[in-house]
C-alpha cells in the first residue's frame, strides 16, 4: 500500500502537466493480436480518464501477411516498403478494417470489476490522411504504396474537442479518390507534427534504444539520436525504423517522442508517469529547464508544495496568494512537470532579500535541483541590487550552511520581516552576504 501511495504521489506532477495535452500512440497489428492487448486498452482508458487527448495510429502488417498467404499471394518489399498491387491492396483494406474493428470493440468494453467499468469512450475515425503515390524507387514501381501528403489536423482536433479518442489507420486517400497503403511510422509522425502533440509514443518489440553494452538509454536529444544513427553502431531493426521518425517528429515541433516495449505490462503508464520511464525518450533539447514561473504553473506549484505544507516544512500559501505572487517564483521543470521551485521576496530598504518556499520533488532531491534553484535566486537578488539573502527554515539549516549561509537571529532580519516573524514556528534565521 505504501508503494502505491508513493508512486501515485510521484505521478501527480505528470498528471497535472498532461491534462488537456495531445498524445499520439502508434502500434502495429502485432500488438492487437497479442493476448495482452486488453491491458494496453486499460492503460489507454486511464490516459483518457485523466483528460489526455488521444490519437491512436495502428498498423496491420501481420494481418496483411496472413490475408496474402490465405490467397496464395507472395509479399514483395523494396527498401522495407511493401509493393502494393491491386490484389495486395484488397488484403490491406480487409486487414485494416478488421484491426480497426477489434480496437473499437476493446475500447467499447465496460465490464464490472475491470479497469473499464463505467468507462464511456467515444472512438472516431475518418479520412484524415491525404496521400500521394510513392512512385518509382530505384526503378521499382511501388504501385498503391504511398506517402503522407498532409494530415487534416482541423478535423482531428474537432473530434478531440468533442471528447473522443481518434483512431487513424495507416492508409491514405488522394484528392482523386485513390487509396494508398502507408507505413505506420510515417502516418504517426506526420499526425503528431500536424497536431503539435506533446507526445509521440511508438510501441515496439525491443525496450528502447540501447548502447554498445546493451544498456537502455533513457533520454536522448535529437542531436544525440542522429549521431547514433549516423555512427554505424549496431542497432535493432525497430530502432532503425522508429528512431529517425522520433527525431523528425521532435524537430517538427513534437515535445517528446518515446520508444517503448510493447511486451511490458503497463509500460505505457510507467514511461509517462515515472521519472526514469522504461524506454527511450527523445527531445529536441535537454529535458530540464529552470525558468520564471507563470500563472499556468499554479497547479504544478500547489502539487509540489502542499505535501510540505501539510508536514509543517513550509508555511501555507493558498492558491490566491500564489496567483498574486507567482512572478516572484522560479521553477525547475523536467519533461513538462514542475519538480522544484523557490521565491525571492525583496526588502529594498534593507538591501536584503528572502529566499522562500524552496522545494524539490522527493524523486529529484539528489540531482542538484535545489542547488541550481538557490543559485538562480541569488543571481536574481544580485541583479536587483540586494547585498544579502536570508532564509527562514525549521528543517534544513545544515543544507543552507553548507552553501554559504551563516546562522543569525531575528534581530538581523529587516524590520518589516521582524514584524511578520512567527515565534510559534521558531524558524532558524540564516543569512548570506552577496558578493
Amino acid at each position: 500500500m505504501n508503494d502505491f501511495v508513493t508512486w501515485f504521489r510521484a505521478a501527480a506532477p505528470y498528471i497535472h502537466a498532461f491534462r488537456g495535452r495531445t498524445f499520439v500512440v502508434a502500434f502495429g497489428g502485432e500488438v492487437v493480436d497479442d493476448e495482452h492487448f486488453v491491458e494496453l486498452v486499460h492503460d489507454i482508458n486511464v490516459l483518457h480518464s485523466l483528460g489526455i487527448r488521444l490519437v491512436l495510429v495502428h498498423g496491420a502488417r501481420p494481418q496483411i501477411e496472413a490475408a496474402l498467404a490465405a490467397r496464395g499471394i507472395v509479399s514483395r518489399y523494396h527498401r522495407g516498403l511493401r509493393i502494393t498491387d491491386r490484389a495486395t491492396l484488397d488484403c490491406v483494406l480487409e486487414s485494416q478494417g478488421k484491426v480497426r474493428a477489434e480496437i473499437e470493440a476493446k475500447l467499447s468494453m465496460s465490464l464490472p470489476n475491470s479497469p473499464m467499468a463505467g468507462a464511456r469512450i467515444d472512438v472516431t475515425g475518418g479520412n484524415f490522411v491525404v496521400a500521394r503515390p510513392a512512385g518509382v524507387i530505384d526503378g521499382v514501381a511501388m504501385l498503391h504504396t504511398g506517402e503522407v501528403r498532409a494530415i487534416d489536423s482541423a478535423a482531428i482536433k474537432q473530434r478531440l474537442d468533442d471528447g473522443a479518442i481518434v483512431l487513424v489507420s495507416s492508409v491514405g486517400y488522394s484528392p482523386t479518390g485513390e487509396i494508398f497503403n502507408l507505413t505506420l511510422e510515417d502516418v504517426a509522425t506526420h499526425t503528431a507534427v500536424a497536431l503539435t502533440s506533446q507526445k509521440l509514443v511508438f510501441l515496439m518489440d525491443t525496450e528502447g534504444v540501447v548502447d554498445s553494452e546493451g544498456k537502455l538509454i533513457t533520454e536522448l536529444t535529437t542531436t544525440e539520436a542522429q549521431a547514433l544513427l549516423d555512427s554505424g553502431s549496431p542497432i535493432s531493426d525497430d530502432t532503425r525504423f522508429y528512431l529517425p521518425k522520433a527525431v523528425s517528429a521532435c524537430k517538427g515541433g513534437v515535445a517528446r517522442a518515446h520508444l517503448i516495449s510493447r511486451h511490458g505490462n503497463g509500460a505505457l503508464l510507467m514511461e509517462l508517469f515515472t521519472r526514469d520511464g522504461v524506454g527511450t525518450m527523445v527531445a529536441q533539447q535537454g529535458l530540464d529547464s529552470l525558468r520564471p514561473a507563470s500563472i499556468a504553473d499554479i497547479g504544478g506549484l500547489l502539487a509540489l508544495i502542499e505535501p510540505l505544507e501539510a508536514q509543517g516544512v513550509l508555511v501555507r500559501r493558498p492558491r490566491e496568494l500564489l496567483e498574486r505572487e507567482v512572478e516572484r517564483f522560479v521553477v525547475a521543470e523536467h519533461d513538462g512537470a514542475i519538480i522544484g521551485c523557490a521565491a525571492l521576496y525583496p526588502f529594498p530598504n534593507a538591501a536584503s532579500g528572502e529566499l522562500a518556499c524552496l522545494a524539490v520533488h522527493p524523486d529529484f532531491r539528489r540531482d542538484g535541483y535545489g542547488e541550481a534553484i538557490a543559485v538562480e535566486i541569488e543571481q536574481r537578488a544580485k541583479a536587483a541590487g540586494l547585498r544579502r539573502l536570508f532564509v527562514l527554515t525549521t528543517k534544513s539549516a545544515h543544507w543552507f550552511v553548507e552553501r554559504g549561509f551563516v546562522k543569525a537571529s531575528v534581530d538581523d532580519l529587516p524590520e518589516e520581516k521582524q514584524a511578520l516573524y512567527n515565534y510559534q514556528r521558531k524558524s532558524e534565521v540564516l543569512v548570506k552576504q552577496l558578493g
